[in-house]
Parts: C-alpha cells; structure tokens; sequence
C-alpha cells in the first residue's frame, strides 16, 4: 500500500489562492447567467444548523442548484470545488489552509460551499468542526456513501441529505420554452415533440446546449467508471468491470442475477459482482430497485437495475437500449418518481409474483400509496391485457385501490373487474405537481 506521502500532496498556499481566486471568478462569472430554478432548491435549508449535502450523478447540476439557493438566500459564503485536477492529491490536513485562503479572497462570512469534496479523505471532520463553530455548510458529492459509515457517525443527526437527479421532463420544458399548462392543440403538440426529443436525449443539463452528445456522455460515463470507481475502490479487474457496467446499462432496466453475471465476465465471485454492483449504485451510474415483498430477504436479494437517465442509454458506442422505447418509458417514470418519493420519505418498489408483475409501487411504510404499470402502447389487445391483468394483481396483493396505467400518448378512465384504473400519457403525468 502506498504511503501516506505517496497518496497526498502538500498544496503551497499561493497555489491555492490562485485556485481559489480562479473559482471565484468562476462563481462571479455564473452571477450573470440565468438558470432554471428546480424544486430541491427549497429543500436546502439556509437557516438550518445542519449540513446540507446535495448529492447525485456528475453533471446533475448539483453545483449550480446550490449556488441559486445560496444567492436567493443573499448570504455571504465562499466556494471551494475539490473537483479541480489540481486539488485531486489533496491531504484532509490542508483543508484548514483551504478556510484561511478563503478568508483572504472572500473576506468575512457565514456559509460555506465545498463543492465535490468526497475525494478528500478526512473532510466530515473538517465539516463537523465547521459546524461546531456555527458555521452553515453547503455540500455537493457525487456518490452515495457521502453519509454513510464512518462519515455517517461523524455527522451524525448534522447533515440533512436532498438527492438531485437529471432534469425532469417539466424542467426540461422550461429549458426549451416549452408551455406545461396550456391544452390548445399547438400547446399538446409542442409538448409531445418536447416528450420525444426528452425521451432520446435525457436530462442531463450540459447535453441540452451540445451536438456531440455521444462524446459528451462517453467521456462522463468513462469518468465515472475510472475516476469515482476504479480509483476509489482499487478495482483489480477494471476490464471485467467496465463491461458490465455496460452491459448493465446495455439491457437496463433488468432483472440482476449476480451468479450470471460473474459467469458472463468470468469474475472469480459472485461477491465481486454485489460489489461492482454496490459500486455502479453508489456511483448513481445505475439505480437499484427492490421487490415488493414482507420478507426483508427477498426484499435484499431481488432487484431490478435501471440507467439513471436515458441519455445513459443510447449516447454511448454499441448501445442498443435506446432502441426499445418501452425501456426508455419506464426509465423515464422510475427516474421521475424517485425525485418525489425521496422528498417525501417514500420508498419504490417493483412487483412480481408467478401470475404477473407490475413495473412499480409507491409505499410510505407499509401502506401501499399507488401501483403504477408502465407501456408505450397499449394498442395491441393482448398488450393491454397484460398490463391491466398486472395492475389488478398487484391491487389484489397490496390492497390498494389508487392504480394507474402510463403510456406514450393515451388518456382515458378504464372500469375492470371493480376497479378503476387512470390511462394517462407520460408527459403530461410528470407535469403535475402531485404525483401520487
């Protein structure tokens, strides 16, 4: 193992003030741009004496939420973004210089922004002494264990946690100047050749304004596999890997079965793929969804993996994800209920029994809220068939009554067996304030 020496590097504080300095004309830069406000920017809580740690995928927008809820706030902070190549070595130790440059640049204040700072081992304490001090923490990271384990026990009950995720249809609406509300035909029609675009090219804020998508999302998913992972975990058989992590995306969203997969990439273990696995997770690479069940076993042992965005899906080389739009719809809908779900403290599910499945339920505890099925077209008899068959099956299971059928285009209110079930397109679905 390398030593300590080896691994960090000591950053001289001039360097740093140029650094720093050098973000801060980015920070000024950004003041006169506009942005599209997001709903999480109400989960950041400014007067809260907790950290507020905003954490997602690379390129979400985590860094550009933060900044529009500290300058609606109209505090005094200061900006440090870890995720600058020159500060990539850097030992915890330091971070203290980091605060007395800061200082320097931005003289006095109150709030403080560490952008991407999951990469310098040793930061919750830096944080937690920040804390003890009153001073409010802004904290962008781009991996799920940001709060858990050691950093959890250091932080603890004193970081609040908001996930964000790619732009959401409605947000990419309003990127686009695209009406939500009104119900003209020229305002339907806008919105569904909006859905399309939105259902090829996905979420992901930067892609909005580039051509070259595919390079866009080659070089982030590369970035993600090399950097936050392989560095991170040491991984041995980076080759091994990086195919399944394609393979995953490849065919998602699927069912993971771990003994499969380490026979297809010839890993050693089944154990080596729950790792991977966890690792493309926390990454937020891939999400992880359980299945509906009482026994916490099952719950543990059966998931489906799903891209967190659909961009994930078709702008990379000899992907063929993109070609099935029933996939990329039900990604769609996954993706948009776990930004609400997560706000509200609900939990998502899959069901599945021997008779049938349903693509998801939406649970608060044990109380299931609503069984949603998901298909591009229901056309076809048989198609349709199914997927109400699936609905019912898992209201006969669940006990819950509020079921709801999404497509690409259909509107109507279906009577079956008792039951009423709502058929409503995706892109107006994702619209409404409340979901469920």
């Amino acid at each position: 193992m390398a030593s300590k020496s080896e691994q960090h590097v000591v950053i001289d504080k001039r360097l740093l003030e140029t650094i720093l300095t050098e973000q801060q004309e980015e920070l000024e830069a950004k003041r006169g741009s506009e942005y599209c406000h997001r709903e999480e920017e109400l989960l950041i809580d400014m007067n809260s004496p907790q950290a507020q740690v905003v954490i997602g995928v690379r390129r979400s927008g985590k860094s550009t939420l933060c900044f529009q809820a500290l300058e609606r706030a109209k505090v005094k902070y200061a900006y440090a973004n870890f995720d600058d190549e020159r500060l990539s070595r850097m030992d915890s130790d330091q971070l203290n210089d980091v605060l007395e440059v800061l200082y320097k640049v931005y003289g006095d204040f109150d709030y403080l922004f560490l952008d991407e700072i999951q990469d310098v081992e040793g930061w919750h304490l830096f944080v937690n002494r920040m804390l003890r001090k009153k001073m409010h923490v802004v904290i962008t990271g781009s991996n799920a264990k940001l709060l858990s384990g050691e950093l959890a026990t250091h932080l603890s009950g004193r970081a609040k946690e908001i996930h964000l995720y790619p732009f959401s249809f409605a947000e990419y609406c309003a990127v686009k100047g695209v009406d939500t509300d009104r119900r003209t035909t020229k305002a339907e029609g806008f919105r569904r050749a909006a859905f399309d675009a939105y259902m090829k090219d996905g979420g992901f804020p930067e892609l909005l304004a580039i051509s070259d998508k595919r390079t866009y999302i080659k070089d982030l998913v590369s970035n993600i596999l090399q950097r936050d992972i392989e560095q991170r975990y040491k991984i041995t058989y980076k080759e091994a890997f990086e195919q399944l992590a394609h393979h995953l995306l490849n065919v998602s969203p699927s069912h993971v079965v771990t003994t499969d997969l380490a026979t297809t990439f010839h890993l050693r273990s089944e154990h080596t793929v729950k790792n991977y696995l966890a690792y493309l997770r926390q990454a937020f690479l891939l999400i992880g969804i359980k299945r509906y069940a009482a026994k916490s076993k099952v719950r543990v042992t059966q998931e489906k993996t799903y891209a967190i965005d659909v961009a994930m899906m078709n702008w990379r080389e000899n992907a063929f994800a993109g070609d099935n739009l029933g996939w990329r719809l039900e990604t769609v809908v996954l993706v948009q209920l776990l930004r609400k779900c997560k706000a509200n403290g609900w939990d998502v599910y899959y069901f599945k029994e021997r008779s049938g499945e349903c693509d998801f339920v939406v649970c608060d505890g044990h109380t299931v809220l609503q069984a949603i099925q998901v298909s591009y077209d229901i056309t076809n008899e048989k198609t349709r068939k199914r997927e109400i068959s699936g609905l019912l099956l898992a209201c006969k299971h669940t006990k819950c009554e509020n079921l709801l059928l999404l497509t690409d285009h259909e509107y109507s209110d279906l009577e079956e067996q008792g039951h009423r079930i709502s058929v409503r397109p995706v892109y107006e679905w994702s619209c409404t304030q409340n979901l469920i």
